[in-house]
């Protein structure tokens, strides 16, 4: 870099002897004396060193040379030539656009030049960048022809590359050049980078699977834009980095998802672009499926035109739409069980070897790679805050709170704060053939991928759907905050009167809205009051029945193909169209208990309360043959019966309990007994 600025000053020195020359025959330039003292500093800076000449001393001015001499022994702006496609006018352009930013008198030159700072006036930074007149001047292309246009208009390398700034709307020869700071820092031998690059930087595990031997061959073959198709449970940025490491090339990794709030996505992009281009890195960019909105949609045209091969990871299939040119397109295909266990084993040691119900829990945790060792280090974490070791508990606490972190927020129904301390099996009173479905659906959930890679799903996707019927308060919600519980992640309730829309198309819309989440986030979509929405199809009448019956068909194609966990809960199972019974992995029928289940309800919530009164003992053989109700109501009233006790100032007994279940049955518009809910003596 010091040879180009050495030759910047020769360049500089004849622009000046230019402006003498008119001078002499004129009325004299005000700033040529001043140009010609900025100018011997100058040339003696960037004189060729002297070996002869004793250092042993060194003037002030000679500790300069020195170390401009060694923090540019390597020309790095000559690095980015073959990169963006730069020729020798290209990079004298960029020497001269990039030199006010190295040094300072350089920049005064150009402010003098320009006819700013004479007489000792002070020359303003903007006044101390080069124009691109200027530019052109010392670049010797006449500002008459095209030449200009071509090199510092739009569609130019230096522009298209980000690699300078054509800044201001003054008339086009007295716009200033500005560097990006990033540049500045690369030519003078930094690696500092640009700061929103930082900010959307993440780290990929590059791993060898099954696709990756044909996206290698894409990108050897000239491949410049791929986008791999990633859905939960694939590794699409561990596909992109490791297809990349097998070619010997190193990878800059952003997710555009975490691009500042107020900063455009296109120039986010375009800075990470040019960050990999001045590293010699390829560009990998997951969460592209945003690039596909459109207000983001010009940031796909800034990749497609990126001077480095570009593999765009996003959930969302490729849309022709988006840009002319179709890319190389890559399905990331879920990871196998082999490879899941293999990236646990490597993160967590000896635990999962040691705890069997840990590696059967965590190998149905559909997270990337990525995820597993954030997840594992997360765990480390949480157990050294709580003074522990890492165990199963909080493996499974962290891989929840890790797993589609950054998603939905108010949609997203947490089953718990932490993992562990939720609702289990244990909290279910249901009868036998409940529970076993309740536990193959866990095992089904659990091993799917499995199953998927063994071909036994092709051409369907890969989801589970089950439907739970019965009374309210028979425990189908409970039951499905178990299994989101059991599985480590979180259960997203669909609000269906935020779902469903009076105005004809906008329910189904909303509803691939919802799906897309769901898909994304891996959480158990649980449609609670199904009927509402999963209804029967009728005869059509008029039209308000004919799109009511496309959104039921609707539904219907789209709940075969989703790829997540279905929950639908509903107490009229003869309310929902019986198609959807060929779609259900599971129906689970959730009856009223009988006396036997009611007595374990009773035993099971009132032993909640602790310490009950000796002096009047709850009769539980009467309440579980007298008192009808389902669990969810048995707990209201044991609830109701708590605060009466805590009111009065006494423990709990049969009198509190009798009272509860009296206001129960008339808050649901039940008959009360002539006798009440009083035991015989």
């Amino acid at each position: 870099m010091r040879d180009r600025l050495a030759q910047l000053v020769d360049r500089l020195t004849d622009a000046a002897y230019r402006r003498s020359a008119v001078s002499e025959r004129s009325d004299g330039w005000p700033a040529s004396s001043e140009l010609d003292q900025v100018l011997a500093v100058l040339k003696a800076d960037y004189a060729a060193p002297n070996p002869a000449a004793d250092s042993s001393k060194p003037s002030a001015r000679g500790r300069q040379a020195k170390e401009r001499t060694a923090s540019a022994t390597d020309d790095r702006l000559g690095q980015l030539a073959p990169v963006f496609g730069l020729d020798d006018i290209d990079c004298l352009l960029l020497t001269i656009a990039v030199a006010p930013e190295l040094d300072a008198n350089l920049g005064l030159a150009y402010g003098l030049l320009r006819g700013a700072g004479a007489g000792g006036a002070a020359i303003s930074a903007t006044a101390s960048r080069a124009t691109v007149g200027l530019a052109l001047e010392l670049a010797g292309l006449p500002s008459l022809t095209a030449a200009g246009f071509d090199r510092l208009g739009p569609g130019s390398a230096l522009l298209d590359n980000r690699l300078l700034e054509v800044v201001g709307n003054e008339p086009w020869l007295t716009r200033a050049l500005r560097v990006p700071d990033s540049v500045a820092a690369f030519v003078a031998g930094s690696d500092q980078g640009d700061p929103v690059v930082a900010a959307m930087s993440i780290v990929g595990l590059p791993l060898a699977l099954a696709e990756s031997d044909a996206l290698s061959r894409g990108l050897a073959n000239g491949a410049r834009l791929v986008w791999v198709t990633s859905l939960a449970g694939t590794a699409g940025l561990s596909l992109a980095t490791g297809s990349l490491a097998a070619l010997g090339i190193s990878v800059l990794a952003v997710d555009a998802r975490r691009c500042p709030p107020d900063v455009d996505m296109v120039s986010a992009l375009a800075s990470a672009a040019r960050q990999a281009g001045m590293r010699g890195n390829a560009l990998v960019v997951i969460g592209a499926e945003v690039l596909g909105e459109p207000a983001n949609r010009g940031a796909l045209a800034v990749l497609e035109r990126a001077a480095v091969p570009v593999i765009a990871v996003g959930s969302r299939p490729w849309n022709p739409a988006w840009l002319h040119h179709f890319p190389l397109v890559v399905e990331a295909q879920p990871l196998t069980v082999a490879d899941r266990e293999q990236v646990w084993q490597s993160s967590l040691g000896e635990l999962t070897a040691a705890d069997e119900q840990l590696r059967q829990a965590l190998l149905g945790l559909r997270l990337t790679p990525e995820d597993i060792a954030e997840t594992v280090r997360y765990a480390h974490l949480l157990a050294a805050a709580q003074g522990s070791v890492v165990s199963a508990a909080t493996v499974r606490e962290a891989a929840r709170r890790v797993g589609g972190s950054g998603g939905a927020g108010s949609e997203r129904v947490s089953v718990t704060s932490r993992v562990g301390h939720g609702p289990t099996f244990n909290d279910l009173v249901l009868p036998e053939h409940a529970m076993g479905s309740l536990h193959q659906l866990l095992n089904w959930a659990r091993h799917r991928d499995e199953v998927t890679a063994r071909g036994a799903l092709s051409g369907k996707g890969n989801g589970i759907a089950a439907l739970f019927t019965g009374s309210p308060g028979t425990g189908k919600t409970l039951a499905a905050h178990v299994i989101a519980e059991e599985l480590a992640i979180d259960l997203f309730q669909v609000d269906l009167s935020a779902v469903v829309d009076k105005y004809i198309g906008e329910t189904e819309k909303n509803l691939e809205r919802v799906f897309q989440a769901a898909e994304a986030l891996d959480v158990v979509l649980f449609f609670d009051e199904a009927d509402a929405l999963f209804g029967s199809r009728s005869e059509v009448r008029d039209a308000r029945d004919r799109y009511a019956n496309q959104e039921v068909a609707y539904l219907l194609q789209r709940m075969e193909s989703f790829s997540g966990i279905t929950i639908l809960a509903t107490n009229l199972r003869g309310n929902l169209d019986q198609a959807f019974s060929r779609r259900m992995s599971f129906i689970v029928q959730f009856p009223d208990p009988d006396v036997p289940t009611r007595r374990r309800l009773w035993e099971r919530h009132l032993g909640q309360l602790g310490s009950m009164d000796p002096a009047d003992p709850v009769e539980l053989d009467f309440l579980s043959e007298s008192v009808e109700l389902a669990g969810g109501d048995i707990r209201n009233i044991v609830l109701a019966t708590a605060y009466d006790a805590v009111s009065s100032g006494e423990r709990p007994g049969m009198r509190h309990v009798t009272e509860a279940v009296i206001r129960e049955y008339r808050k649901l518009g039940r008959r009360v007994p002539e006798h009440g809910f009083t035991p015989p003596k």
